[in-house]
């Protein structure tokens, strides 16, 4: 019988010998590769973690004992062996299991976590609430080194340092977080004997070991010990003890009998224990461990060969937008590009390459980027932060305080805008438009196509101040772009059609479905004005007040939250001209975390297609025409 399915629950683990831990683990992964080669997911950094995984769950009491787990999406064979076996076709998909920990899914996921950097001072949480009520179960953080741009984990380090609890943090070192690792931490840790002096002699040495009977190879294994020793002594052991941390390590997260007693070791220590551990990224599949930047998150692929099974179709938003700075870059050498550890994820790889040197990425540290492009802004660089909208929402009081308070001209280029499908809850973009809509000085745009995008982005790259667009994660439309992007005039919106009974004023994706809906109406003998807003901030006054005077109700449509958003706009904008008698109607995502799903599933549910917005439009039409008949 199979291994994995012996197990419901880590009392079940319990029960195996540590021999059968070696092929419990490949059944994990060929659990794992045969789910998201379906559906797509964490593959890469999944693969990496299973022997650590099961080594943790077979040493530690939980749930009593708590895992916590920075950002993740790690945590698929967590998932496997807390319960959720059965379910685990189900991850990612429509009322399914979620792609990260869910406190709500299980008593075993401690803490929800979506965006690096958390786990640490969530876990020093933990280690004070189990200090304040005297209990004793342990806690573990698990850690990735990709997390270690992130200031957060730092401030969340050092302060577990001095308060000298018992805890334990696991530094799963695979020298990636989404891109390749950057940064002088990332350089420390990395930092081996790799000279070519040494390189020789390792191997030279290594040869004539080999030619020695019987003590050759027992000495070749106690030197290779001593070469792991003197690294963890040398070089990232140091750190983290002037942070107030024992460390031990580096040591193999893939080896059980080097994994085991180590951290069962540490586990019995006192006060605070980095445990550094070295994995590989998508360990079992060729394909991933080839390319573990595509399958740290990836769609759906064929299972033998790696490929994806989606072809190719018309460029992606974030392409159009990347390949719009770089056609300003070649004219402007002022114009620099900055990413927080999402370079092939933004579509900025080809700027890479022709811009080595105006392309930065500063690892998992939103803040920073903000504040370090506004300090380019302020020697007169052209800086274009380029970042998913959620992972922006981390950087919320650098760009009001360091760019918007100084009027600086920095670019936000806000990827994944509004719904991002299966990552769910914690990656929607569904609050961008309201958290920089009343920051002062900021103009904030969304385009309806590819065609417009290029000419937001060209927009933004020559405003004497800060700008943003905001796009969707998702292919273009294969519109036709103009052969030259051209600055819009801010504040400029767009009349798609005259109508006299209802207006629809739509901003972003959503204008392609009002458009449709519009016909729809029309079908119902309902004249409909369209309105392609463009911008979120300032708004098109002058076309919204003409508007508004010729049709009986008014309908806005954003893919964002409805509260302080684009429709709240248009709302006080028509309460400060004194429409207070027009029929008014907001559409867009409701006042509550949207759940994971197929991006045309879940607008659908929230009435942002076409017969979603024609419902509502006809509905309150029709309600104004019977109050009218009663009156």
């Amino acid at each position: 019988m199979s291994l994995l399915k012996r197990i419901d629950n880590p009392t079940d683990l319990k029960k195996l010998s540590t021999e059968q831990f070696p092929e419990l683990c490949q059944e994990i992964r060929e659990c794992i590769v045969e789910v998201i080669s379906g559906v797509g997911g964490h593959l890469a950094s999944n693969l990496g973690v299973v022997e650590l995984t099961v080594a943790l769950h077979y040493l530690l009491n939980t749930p009593e004992d708590k895992i916590v787990w920075d950002t993740s999406n790690q945590a698929y064979t967590h998932k496997l062996l807390t319960g959720r076996r059965e379910q685990f076709h189900t991850i990612r998909q429509f009322g399914g299991m979620s792609g990260f920990c869910k406190r709500e899914e299980s008593l075993y996921d401690t803490f929800n976590a979506g965006h690096a950097g958390t786990g640490v001072s969530a876990a020093v949480g933990f280690v004070e609430a189990r200090e304040q009520a005297e209990g004793s179960q342990k806690v573990v953080c698990v850690l990735g080194d990709g997390a270690l741009t992130s200031g957060m984990t730092l401030e969340g380090l050092q302060h577990a340092g001095d308060m000298g609890r018992d805890f334990v943090v696991i530094l799963n070192d695979n020298q990636m977080s989404i891109s390749r690792n950057v940064g002088a931490i990332s350089a420390y840790l990395n930092r081996t004997f790799t000279g070519e002096f040494y390189t020789r002699f390792r191997e030279e040495t290594s040869q004539l070991l080999n030619t020695i009977p019987q003590i050759g190879e027992n000495v070749k294994r106690m030197a290779m010990r001593a070469e792991e020793l003197a690294k963890g002594f040398l070089l990232p052991g140091l750190l983290f003890e002037e942070l107030g941390f024992r460390y031990v390590g580096p040591i193999d997260g893939h080896n059980f009998e080097h994994l085991l007693p180590t951290l069962d070791n540490v586990l019995k220590l006192k006060g605070p224990t980095l445990l550094h551990v070295i994995t590989k990224k998508g360990l079992g599949f060729q394909p991933a461990m080839d390319n573990p930047v595509w399958f740290h998150a990836c769609s759906p692929f064929d299972r033998m060969t790696g490929e994806p099974l989606k072809k190719p179709g018309a460029p992606s938003y974030s392409s159009i937008a990347a390949n719009t700075i770089s056609r300003q870059a070649r004219i402007d050498k002022r114009v620099v590009a900055i990413t927080a550890a999402m370079c092939e994820g933004t579509g900025l790889s080809n700027f890479q390459k022709e811009f080595p040197d105006r392309l930065i990425d500063v690892g998992i540290a939103e803040q920073h980027a903000v504040t370090y492009a506004a300090g380019l802004a302020a020697e007169n660089m052209r800086p274009v932060v380029c970042m998913y909208s959620t992972f922006l929402q981390r950087a919320y009081d650098q760009v009001v305080h360091d760019v918007a308070t100084q009027n600086l001209p920095v670019v936000f280029c806000i990827d994944r805008g509004g719904l991002v499908a299966e990552d769910g809850t914690t990656h929607h973009g569904a609050f961008d438009f309201a958290y920089l809509r009343h920051v002062p000085n900021m103009v904030i745009m969304a385009p309806k196509d590819e065609n417009e995008l290029q000419h937001m982005v060209q927009t933004g790259l020559v405003h004497d101040g800060p700008i943003a667009v905001r796009y969707p994660r998702a292919s273009s439309l294969g519109v036709t772009l103009d052969p030259e992007p051209i600055p819009l005039e801010i504040g400029r919106g767009e009349l798609l059609s005259e109508g006299t009974d209802v207006a629809i004023l739509a901003i972003g994706v959503t204008v392609s479905e009002a458009m449709k809906a519009a016909e729809q109406l029309k079908d119902n003998g309902i004249s409909v004005a369209v309105v392609n807003a463009r911008f979120v901030k300032p708004l098109d006054k002058d076309l919204i007040r003409k508007v508004a005077k010729s049709v009986k109700c008014l309908i806005t449509v954003e893919e964002g939250c409805r509260t302080g958003g684009f429709g709240s706009a248009v709302l006080e904008f028509l309460s400060e001209e004194g429409f207070w008698n027009l029929p008014t109607k907001i559409l867009g995502l409701p006042d509550w975390y949207i759940e994971q799903g197929p991006q045309d599933l879940l607008r659908e549910k929230y009435g942002l297609t076409a017969d979603g917005i024609c419902d509502q439009a006809k509905a309150l039409h029709d309600r104004i025409s019977v109050q009218a008949i009663l009156h």
